[in-house]
C-alpha cells in the first residue's frame, strides 16, 4: 500500500512548496543584483569589473612591498643564521641619507658645499646610486623620445622600402640586454674594439673607460638609447597611426605650414601615446641593472638597483638597508608615476 509521500500526498506537496519558495527566492536575489548593477554608473561599474585586478595586484605587488619595508625597520645582522636582528624604526633610512650606510663607494667626488631645499649635494647616496639613476632615467628617456619621434615619424610617411627601414629601426629593441651589455663591453675594449682608441683620439674617454666612472655611464647611456628608442618609437608610431589623415588635407586648404600642422593636430593627438610610452620607459630605467652590470658593472656605476643586488648578494649581508634602498627606490618610481598621472588627467582635456 503506498504511503502518503509516494502517492503525491501532503508531504510530497509541501517538498514542491519548499523547492519552489527557495527557487523563488535565488531568482529574487538575482533580479536584486542584476538590478543594482544596471543602475551603477559606467565609472562605479568599471571600478566593480576592475575588483580583481584590484585583488591580484594589492597580492603580488602591494603585499611584497609592505612587507620590504617592515624588514627595513629591522637591523642588519652579518653574524649568525638570523639575517635581520631587532626593530631599529626609520635608522636605515638615517644611515643611507646621511652616507653611514655601507653602500657601494660614491659615483664622482661632488664638492659642492651649497645645497638645495631638503637636498645636499654633500650626501654621498646622492654622489652615487640616486645621481646615478636619476640622471640615467632623465637623459636615456628625453634622448630616446626625441629620437624616438623622430623615427616614428619618418616611419609614418610613404616611401619605397619603408618596410626594411622600419626593421633597421626596430630590431635592436630585439636584442636581449646582456647581448647588448656584451656588445659594448667588447667594442670598448682597449685590446678588443676600436671604440676606445676612436674615442681616446678625439678627446672624449681615456685609455680604459669601462675603468672610468664617467665614461662608463656615458657608454651605458649610448647603450640604452641605441635599444630603446626603437621601442618608443613603436608606441609613438602606433599614436601617429591613429591619427584621421583629413585633418592634415583641411589644414593644408587652410594654408598652415608644416610646423602648425605639427604643433596644432599632430603633437595633441600623440600626446597620449607619447606620455604612455615616456612612462614605461622612465619606469624601466628607474630600475636598470643588468646593462650596468654586462658593460662596467655595478662598482664602476652603481645605480639603486645595484645597490640593492650588492647588499643582498655581495657578501655583506644588509638585508635591512637592502630593503630601505629597495623601499626608497619604490618611493621615487612612485612619485614619477604620479607626476605622468598628473599629466594624464589633461591630455583630453585639451592642455596641449
Amino acid at each position: 500500500m503506498a504511503t502518503e509521500s509516494e502517492s503525491g500526498g501532503p508531504d510530497s506537496d509541501e517538498g514542491i512548496l519548499i523547492g519552489g519558495d527557495s527557487e523563488t527566492e535565488r531568482g529574487r536575489s538575482g533580479n536584486a543584483v542584476i538590478n543594482w548593477m544596471e543602475n551603477l554608473s559606467e565609472a562605479a561599474y568599471a571600478y566593480l569589473l576592475l575588483i580583481p585586478a584590484f585583488a591580484l595586484l594589492a597580492l603580488i605587488a602591494f603585499y611584497p612591498l609592505v612587507m620590504t619595508f617592515v624588514m627595513s625597520l629591522r637591523e642588519d645582522r652579518t653574524r649568525g643564521l638570523e639575517p635581520l636582528g631587532g626593530f631599529v624604526g626609520v635608522e636605515n633610512y638615517v644611515d643611507i641619507l646621511t652616507g653611514n650606510a655601507r653602500l657601494a663607494r660614491q659615483f664622482m667626488d661632488v664638492t659642492l658645499s651649497t645645497s638645495f631645499p631638503f637636498l645636499e649635494f654633500g650626501v654621498p647616496l646622492l654622489q652615487q646610486a640616486l645621481f646615478v639613476t636619476l640622471g640615467f632615467a632623465v637623459i636615456s628617456v628625453i634622448l630616446e623620445t626625441v629620437i624616438g619621434f623622430g623615427q616614428a615619424y619618418v616611419l609614418d610617411q610613404d616611401f619605397r622600402g619603408r618596410r626594411w627601414v622600419r626593421v633597421a629601426i626596430i630590431l635592436p629593441w630585439a636584442v636581449p640586454i646582456v647581448i647588448q651589455g656584451m656588445i659594448f663591453f667588447l667594442l670598448f675594449q682597449p685590446t678588443v674594439g676600436f671604440g676606445s682608441d676612436l674615442m681616446q683620439w678625439l678627446g672624449i674617454f681615456g685609455a680604459d673607460p669601462l675603468a672610468d666612472s664617467q665614461d662608463s655611464f656615458i657608454i651605458i647611456l649610448v647603450a640604452d638609447i641605441w635599444k630603446s628608442a626603437a621601442f618608443m618609437a613603436l608606441l609613438i608610431l602606433a599614436g601617429l597611426q591613429s591619427v584621421d589623415r583629413s585633418l592634415y588635407d583641411v589644414a593644408r586648404v587652410a594654408g598652415a605650414s608644416p610646423w602648425q600642422r605639427f604643433k596644432m593636430i599632430t603633437l595633441p593627438l600623440v600626446m597620449p601615446a607619447l606620455l604612455v610610452a615616456m612612462l614605461f620607459r622612465t619606469m624601466d630605467a628607474m630600475r636598470v641593472y643588468g646593462l650596468i652590470e654586462s658593460t662596467a658593472g655595478c662598482t664602476t656605476v652603481p645605480s639603486l638597483t645595484c645597490l640593492v643586488v650588492e647588499a643582498m648578494f655581495g657578501g655583506t649581508r644588509i638585508y635591512a638597508t637592502a630593503a630601505a634602498v629597495a623601499f626608497m627606490t619604490a618611493l621615487v618610481i612612485g612619485l614619477i608615476i604620479s607626476v605622468y598621472v598628473f599629466f594624464f588627467r589633461d591630455t583630453e582635456g585639451g592642455l596641449y
